[in-house]
């Protein structure tokens, strides 16, 4: 039997302490963390420590959670993802990812976008899953249209980075699209 955590290329896990050197590596991408959602000044590692160790400490939700993305060969943390805005009510939810750059365009993304959805769609019973991408992070916008999202709308100037405004490209993913595409 197959985890549903476990992927061709990653594995999804609970944070572990040790995981906060990677943490902190990553941080040094400022573009990389601007993507992600926003740029804010540099953390001591003694700050990373602690921030990972409130992690690894968290009792996990069934619906919110923050997970490390691992290589699935040596279990190195490469990454995170995470949902949030979850609505019961409506079957909706939310994510987030993060690749450390040294581990960009090698598909573990894609591979542990799928996990997520996976679980949220299969386990949990959620109906549709939507995502907010930068307008300026066309790596991203170009991998959430291969996993078969779908544009439905756009925020113009909807943030301030880098010295300029920026549009929120808002995508979205129904369970039944899903199963289409990557099978159950």
């Amino acid at each position: 039997m197959t985890s549903v955590w476990v992927g061709e290329r990653v594995r999804l896990r609970g944070f572990e302490p040790g995981d906060w050197e990677a943490f902190h590596a990553f941080e040094e991408y400022s573009d990389d963390v601007r993507n992600g959602w926003l740029l804010t000044p540099p953390r001591s590692a003694e700050g990373t420590k602690k921030w990972v160790a409130d992690l690894a400490a968290e009792e996990p939700d069934l619906d919110r959670f923050k997970l490390v993305i691992a290589r699935k060969d040596d279990d190195a943390a490469i990454g995170s993802i995470n949902t949030h805005e979850v609505d019961r009510h409506y079957g909706t939810f939310k994510y987030g990812v993060a690749i450390g750059t040294p581990h960009h365009r090698k598909g573990y993304a894609s591979d542990a976008i799928v996990l997520l959805l996976r679980y949220m769609f299969g386990e949990r019973r959620f109906q549709k899953c939507d995502v907010v991408v930068y307008a300026g992070n066309q790596a991203s916008l170009a991998l959430h249209h291969r996993l078969g999202f779908v544009e439905e709308g756009r925020r113009r100037r909807a943030r301030f980075a880098a010295g300029r405004y920026e549009d929120e490209v808002m995508l979205g993913l129904t369970v039944e699209e899903f199963h289409d595409r990557h099978g159950s």
